[in-house]
């Protein structure tokens, strides 16, 4: 498994990264792929965001950022983890961001 650090500011810029990197362990076109995102919540609070990029021919990756300890963790179609990612200076979450990335 591969581990790395990176700085990102926002959202978007996290949805950016997480299409870029999971389009790659595939060799997938980033702009052929659509990802979604969901809020993941643990107690009733919020916890992190799960992504998915799907891809042609119904290929699944997924993605998991954990906010409490500012790392992305990255899973290929089968299920295993390929990558995990420390942010530094994360982002905060926000939810409404999640609903509507744009």
């Amino acid at each position: 498994m591969v581990e790395c650090k990176k700085r990102i500011h926002n959202f978007v810029e996290i949805c950016q990264y997480v299409t870029e990197t999971l389009s790659n362990f595939e060799l997938l076109k980033p702009s052929s792929s659509q990802l979604t995102s969901r809020l993941l919540t643990r107690n009733g609070q919020a916890c992190g965001v799960y992504f998915c990029l799907h891809g042609p021919r119904r290929v699944r990756l997924t993605a998991i950022w954990e906010t409490d300890a500012n790392n992305i963790l990255f899973y290929g179609s089968c299920g295993s983890r390929l990558q995990k990612t420390n942010l530094l200076e994360a982002p905060k979450l926000d939810v409404q961001a999640i609903s509507d990335p744009s």
